[in-house]
């Protein structure tokens, strides 16, 4: 007997959702209009969901049906339903959006920033109710829900229903709207709203509290902390009767090097330190990192790679910090600015409403809601990721700040601003968590939206600072980064341009009576011009490039198509730069000069005014001159470091360079090119980040479960984390530390290669997922090298683990994203997920919901042109198997996150080498076995368990 009916995220398969306007207006047409009209009470409403090959409607009646989709979609057309995501249900069914009661807009705006999977059980357990089990109940439990959400709604106090009372009335033509209103007891304000402006209720921004500016802080002190201090520390962390792990305690002891006095000016104290699965690493950094933070009244910043790190440590500081107002004054989280709501967007987007756009006074009310209730603005933290799937990014994710399109104090919303107070935060905070990009990013432009740099970081995950750095200090001199800083300086261009404001917008006003200035400015716009204007992707494809830099472009495009292996690939292309062809040599000494052409006003404008600061200094008051900084900074950014060092790219294209890697690219996805152009990486990116940041702070800790290869070799092993991580480019060398994970990996898991599957046998290999995932029963991950295996893998094994009653969720299919996915598969126990690297990453889920790890074949590099450059100066095949077994140690360390977990590791692959069995913990023995034999053992040893 299944254990259950295949789920309703089953709809997700198959592709991401997309709408077009069309059927954005037919989910709200006449028909839903005439609905909403009516109200129709909510106990006459149809449910429906679906399953993937057959749906279940559920009548007002009670009585349930199973359909074929065909049925289904037809009864829908006709009666608007109660589902759970409406356009994948659509999509499901095979049919184009229809008219429907959505219980996740509803949920949106009754509980803006709660969180609450996008799934039928995820709405069941958001409200308290009993999971349902099967299509039936789940159908019923999506009534249930309804009724709890509106029930909550009347249980409002008067303030908050008058508050979110305007915002629903705004909601022109929502389904749900004359419920709403109703529940709030102000269904008079339905009738009043058609005749009322477009968006009127939407202005939330009014009612947020405004930050103010402070005197800056003194600098820190140089306080160390005490072995014996952190310990007392971290007991008072744990408090009493925790379980005793004196890996911790040493641990937290080991890392106060860190924050001892630097000696030395560019020579930090830096801490390698590798901690095993279980230790409590986060707890055990977090002792010395406020004892540090206290004594010396600056902050300390934690540094993760992943969202889910970032919000795990975020809960842990609630033991730091119980009273929830005193951790918002000294624990801040950090992120780039495009990761937070913009308000001037928001206010943009309502004031485009008219009144014939229901879906976007839709979207806008249910961010109206989530701004008001916002901890910081973060569209990466509290919000509800799944609105960009109901509505797209454009009215969701779309309404961040983009392109480096802020204005700053120009803005009538700056003293709201979400980034703002959030920098001002940080500024004051014992604890600021932020991510390895902003922090690299932050330090390299000398402090960006601070006025000082902190002195000491703990990078978790420290694993991936190599491709962190690798990211953040490469070049790309492409059609999209130059498109972009045309936006920035022109800002928007035609009528369908979008929000992207100009230089005008950013200084015009601040030139003043500078005929000097103003004549530069006018210089700068109009050297822009030789940037790519919109449509420059056609013209580049179809052989009609405008101007110096999509000429540049187009050469580069038919270098890459000529020379590439696989010009055929639906995925990028990409060939080495040398020998150019002649076109691609005419055409880069013709954007070299254009460039130079506007290097030269953006730097003499950038003078101008910064003179201003200095001759004026006495009259500017404080927004005008944090404007002015800005603009320079923005100025310094997009000419010196970037237009600047593409012009250097575009010089140095016939030489050799010893530390760089160069080679040109087309970007494709699904067989379309999206971005051309030049790239440039750092053999080893450590070295930029070593002088940018490491070499600037006094401590740093560097800490990860994987921070050294296993091959056998200690000494070797510790050299080459200390290269992944810069420390050998610093003067003193890196403090080493390790600590043991308590687990008994031997009795707690198993290692299995398979030798008798065919790697490159699509049947074979879905086979394997298929029979390993069912004798699992469920809880399993699914891990590929390439997207399209694993596509072929989905395609073959969904229908045969829904009808063993498995749900299976697969990244690049389902059209979530990662962070979603994975929610998904923590909260559903028996479910399986397939990914790539991005899932493997962001994976923490401890307890049975991950009890078996698949991989389609040994993960090795791969061979592109960057790689083959640094595996000729870093240690050739050595540098190969040292990152296969990172990838492999990484993934393996994901099945045990606490004492009673048990779990499987499975590679489908009998040409792994012995070598690379270092990769899994002490005492584990790697067994190899065919399919039948491996399929067995899994089912046994977690039948077990």
């Amino acid at each position: 007997m299944a254990k259950r009916c295949g789920t309703f995220l089953a709809l997700f398969k198959n592709g991401s959702v997309r709408m077009g306007q069309n059927d954005r207006e037919r989910l709200y047409g006449p028909a839903m209009t005439q609905a909403a009209a009516v109200a129709m009470p909510l106990e006459q409403a149809p449910s429906l969901v679906a399953g993937l090959s057959r749906a279940c409607w559920l009548a007002p009646t009670g009585e349930a049906a199973r359909l074929p989709h065909e049925e289904a979609a037809r009864r829908a057309a006709a009666s608007p339903p109660l589902v759970c995501h409406a356009a994948a249900l659509a999509r499901r069914l095979g049919v184009r959006p229809f008219a429907a009661y959505d219980l996740l807009e509803l949920h949106a705006f009754v509980r803006p920033t709660r969180f609450c999977l996008p799934t039928p059980r995820g709405l069941a357990r958001a409200m308290g109710l009993a999971p349902p089990e099967g299509l039936e109940a789940e159908a019923a439990a999506l009534g249930a829900a309804a009724a709890a959400l509106l029930a909550e709604l009347a249980a409002w106090e008067r303030p908050a229903k008058d508050a979110a009372a305007p915002v629903a009335a705004s909601m022109a033509g929502w389904p749900w709207g004359p419920m709403v209103l109703a529940a709030l007891g102000r269904a008079e304000l339905a009738a009043a709203a058609r005749n009322a402006p477009a968006g009127g209720g939407l202005a939330v921004w009014r009612r947020l509290p405004k930050w103010s500016e402070l005197a800056p802080e003194p600098p820190p002190g140089n306080a160390p902390v005490e072995p014996a201090a952190a310990r007392a520390r971290l007991a008072e962390l744990l408090g009493p009767g925790a379980e005793n792990r004196p890996q911790q305690a040493d641990f937290a002891s080991a890392v106060t090097a860190a924050f001892a006095p630097r000696t030395q000016k560019g020579a930090p104290k830096m801490v390698l330190a590798e901690a095993g699965t279980g230790t409590g690493k986060t707890l055990g950094y977090i002792a010395p990192a406020s004892l540090w933070a206290e004594q010396n009244g600056a902050a300390v910043w934690i540094s993760t790679y992943t969202r889910n790190l970032q919000q795990q440590i975020d809960g842990e500081l609630d033991r730091l910090h119980p009273d929830p107002e005193l951790k918002a004054a000294k624990v801040v989280i950090r992120k780039g600015r495009e990761n937070y709501l913009c308000l001037l967007n928001l206010e943009e987007a309502v004031g485009r409403l008219g009144a014939l756009m229901p879906r976007e006074a839709v979207a806008l009310g249910l961010m109206a809601r989530w701004v008001a209730s916002t901890r910081d603005g973060d569209l990466g933290g509290d919000f509800p990721a799944w609105l960009a799937g109901l509505f797209g990014a454009g009215l969701t994710l779309g309404l961040a700040d983009r392109r480096g399109e802020c204005i700053y104090s120009a803005c009538p919303h700056y003293d709201r601003c979400f980034i703002e107070r959030s920098v001002r935060r940080a500024r004051r905070a014992d604890i600021v968590v932020a991510n390895h990009a902003l922090v690299m990013i932050q330090a390299a432009l000398g402090g960006m939206d601070d006025t000082r740099l902190p002195t000491r970081y703990v990078f978790d995950e420290g694993h991936h600072l190599f491709d962190a750095a690798d990211n953040v200090f490469a070049s790309r001199l492409t059609g999209q980064e130059t498109a972009e800083l045309r936006r920035w300086l022109l800002g928007a261009e035609g009528r369908r341009a979008g929000r992207a404001r100009g230089l005008a917008e950013r200084v015009g006003d601040l030139l003043g009576d500078d005929r000097a200035a103003r004549e530069t400015y006018d210089q700068v716009l109009a050297a822009a011009r030789a940037l790519p204007a919109a449509g420059w992707r056609n013209r580049v494809g179809d052989g009609a490039p405008q101007g110096p830099a999509e000429a540049f472009f187009r050469a580069v495009r038919e270098q890459v198509y000529a020379r590439a292996h696989t010009a055929d690939s639906p995925y990028s292309l990409e060939t080495e730069v040398r020998p150019l062809g002649p076109e691609v040599a005419e055409s880069a000494a013709a954007l070299e000069g254009a460039l130079g052409r506007l290097v030269g006003p953006m730097t003499r404008l950038k003078e101008r005014l910064t003179a201003r600061l200095e001759d004026e200094a006495e009259e500017l008051d404080t927004p005008t001159r944090v404007r002015i900084e800005a603009v320079c900074r923005g100025l310094q950014r997009r000419g010196d470091a970037g237009a600047e060092g593409w012009r250097a790219m575009l010089a140095e294209l016939g030489a050799e360079a010893a530390e760089t890697v160069d080679w040109f690219e087309v970007e494709r996805a699904e067989g379309r090119d999206l971005d051309v152009g030049m790239v440039r990486h750092w053999r080893d990116p450590t070295l930029p980040f070593a002088e940018a940041v490491a070499a600037r702070a006094h401590g740093l800790v560097v800490t990860s479960a994987t921070l050294t290869d296993a091959s056998g070799d200690v000494e070797a092993d510790w050299r080459a984390a200390e290269g992944r991580t810069g420390s050998r480019h610093l003067p003193l060398p890196a403090i080493r530390a390790r600590v043991a994970s308590p687990y008994d990996y031997g009795a707690l898991t198993r290692a299995v290669v398979v030798t008798d599957v065919r790697r490159d046998d699509p049947a074979q290999v879905a086979a394997a997922y298929r029979a390993l995932f069912q004798a699992a029963g469920g809880g399993a991950l699914g891990l590929f090298t390439a997207i399209a295996r694993l596509r072929q893998v989905h395609a073959r094994i969904a229908a045969p683990l829904e009808e063993a009653g498995l749900s299976l969720y697969a990244q690049h299919v389902d059209g979530l994203d990662v962070a979603t996915l994975i929610d998904i598969f923590r909260a559903e126990e028996d479910a399986c997920l397939l990914g790539t690297d991005a899932v493997r990453d962001g994976v923490d889920v401890p307890g049975r919901s991950l009890r078996l790890i698949v991989f389609d074949r040994v993960p090795w590099p791969r061979p592109s042109i960057l790689h083959r450059a640094r595996r000729a100066t870093l240690g050739g095949a050595r540098y190969d198997d040292m990152l296969t077994r990172l990838k492999l140690a990484q993934a393996y360390g994901r099945l045990v996150r606490r004492a009673d977990d048990r779990g499987a590791f499975v590679l489908l692959d009998g040409a792994m080498p012995s070598r690379l069995a270092g990769a899994f913990p002490e005492g584990v023995a790697l067994r190899r076995l065919g399919l039948a034999d491996a399929v067995r053992l899994v089912g046994e040893f977690l039948g077990e368990a």
